[in-house]
């Protein structure tokens, strides 16, 4: 699937690329062949001017005043050669006739825009006139077409990638659910027969404290089965006092660590601080940080839950003093597969935040690690 995307990515990306090329080069083609037959169009209504004005009164103007009257795109500022404005067409009649400063403006424009077309008085050399003009607004299409059909091309890209991405995550998480799931099922018959065989070995008193000891462990594969079985399923929450939930999970590391490893729970003075959560999955998510914890310490040190109670949601620090995460590994401690320890998937932390994160409405993430120090991870659930 992932390669799929990629493909995909690397299509739209030549495409995306073809398009825009094409669509610079067809469009400057278009405008420079625009803008050479507007330079003509301002030469022709030059001369018509100037044949209008020096014509005998028996001549025929009839062209050369179809050429001034068909001119209603170009605007055109006409100067002497102090550029002293001496008229204009087609410029914005209510702001050119109130203001000087708007045909100045426009003058301005105009000579960045193109070069002024000189005309040279036939009887006086001296005198000289100059004619600025400014693009037509078809010109101006034609020039900003390209960035429209960037900001189109763009757009569809983006939107493209994120249907992809959005399929991807979809089956990514079809393919964690049917994964669990399945783990849950395979685990389910021997876990049943398991449980017969404790039945049976209750039946002989000799066997109570043997029996009592896999019943725990029996019952811990069961509880591990049922997590598994609840990814893929939206489970029910329900209001739960996490003092008692996160000291129980505390308790139950607490026999399965070294006598070196001091665990402390901060709740502030409070006896109850409710969230809605559900029990199971919430309860893998913390034991899934305090290993984590126990793993980083290697034997010795301290584990601090940090539980506060704000008035609209319920924050729980879990701190350690192992060996730190680097700062190019704490952007990727959540993403499935990575791990820095010689065994295990490293599937805990990513199966945590899918908890806390879509089944929890809530957040989980690194507050801060140091390497030789350690780490805090932080969850967030709202009340």
């Amino acid at each position: 699937m992932f390669r799929q995307i990629l493909n995909w990515r690397t299509a739209l990306a030549f495409i995306a690329i073809f398009i825009i090329s094409g669509t610079i080069i067809y469009s400057q083609y278009l405008a420079n062949k625009i803008a050479k037959e507007e330079k003509q169009k301002v030469e022709q209504w030059i001369e018509a001017g100037k044949y209008l004005f020096s014509s005998p009164e028996n001549a025929d103007t009839k062209l050369a005043a179809m050429i001034i009257t068909q001119n209603i795109s170009i605007p055109i500022i006409e100067t002497d050669e102090k550029d002293s404005i001496i008229q204009y067409i087609n410029l914005d009649s209510a702001k050119s006739a109130n203001s000087i400063a708007f045909v100045e403006g426009k003058l301005d424009q105009f000579k960045s825009q193109n070069n002024a077309i000189v005309w040279i008085d036939p009887i006086d050399s001296t005198k000289r006139n100059l004619y600025y003009y400014g693009n037509s607004k078809l010109l101006n299409e034609v020039r900003y077409y390209p960035i429209v059909q960037l900001v189109v091309v763009a757009l569809f890209i983006i939107i493209t990638f994120l249907s992809l991405r959005s399929s991807y995550r979809s089956v990514q998480n079809q393919v964690w659910a049917g994964m669990a799931k399945e783990t849950a099922h395979q685990l389910g018959t021997p876990v049943s027969s398991l449980e017969g065989w404790v039945e049976m070995l209750k039946e002989k008193p000799e066997n109570s404290m043997i029996a009592q000891e896999l019943e725990k462990d029996v019952n811990r594969l069961r509880l591990v089965s049922d997590r598994f079985g609840k990814i893929g399923s939206t489970p029910q929450l329900e209001d739960h006092n996490l003092v008692i939930q996160i000291k129980s999970m505390v308790e139950y590391m607490r026999k399965r660590a070294t006598g070196k490893i001091i665990f402390n729970v901060e709740t502030h003075g409070k006896s109850s601080i409710n969230a809605n959560i559900s029990p199971p999955l919430f309860d893998w998510v913390i034991e899934n940080l305090l290993k984590n914890a126990l793993d980083a310490m290697e034997g010795q040190g301290t584990i601090k839950v940090d539980i506060n109670d704000d008035s609209n949601k319920v924050s729980i620090d879990i701190t350690d003093t192992g060996k730190g995460i680097s700062s190019q590994n704490i952007g990727n401690v959540f993403k499935p597969g990575f791990t820095t320890k010689k065994r295990g998937w490293g599937l805990g932390l990513s199966l945590s935040r899918r908890i806390i994160n879509q089944y929890h409405k809530g957040e989980i993430f690194v507050k801060n690690s140091e390497v030789g120090k350690g780490t805090t991870f932080r969850i967030v659930l709202k009340k």
